[in-house]
């Protein structure tokens, strides 16, 4: 479900939105900390952001550049498709792919794996 072009521009515009504003709910969220007692409202924050200090965010690029793999940018794609069908190990196709497109694959692997049958003569 939800597979529909106005469900997609929607899902769309919701994440520009988020973007969007996202730097002023930053804003807004260090305004009011600065303002309060940060000790009392840390425990709120927790709930709804990850506060972490600049100490740990230092400590945690210098371990990462100390790192052989710290050096190299690469992600680690775990899942494995086949070109053709387009299928993961798991017999999924990709998130993006809509129903008619699944269907037309599912079809054509369908034709392939099946011999024809030669039709039957007369039975006499």
């Amino acid at each position: 479900m939800a597979k529909s072009l106005r469900s997609k521009w929607k899902r769309k515009m919701r994440a520009e939105k988020r973007k969007k504003n996202a730097p002023k709910e930053l804003t807004r969220l260090k305004n009011v900390l600065s303002k309060v007692n940060a000790d009392v409202l840390m425990e709120d924050v927790k709930e709804v952001a990850t506060v972490v200090t600049a100490e740990e965010v230092k400590e945690k690029s210098e371990m990462l550049a100390n790192t052989p793999e710290g050096d190299s940018c690469s992600m680690d794609m775990d899942v494995k498709r086949n070109k053709r069908s387009l299928l993961n190990e798991h017999g999924q196709y990709p998130v993006w792919m809509n129903q008619r497109q699944q269907k037309k694959l599912r079809v054509q692997r369908g034709k392939k794996k099946g011999k024809a049958k030669s039709p039957k003569g007369l039975a006499w």
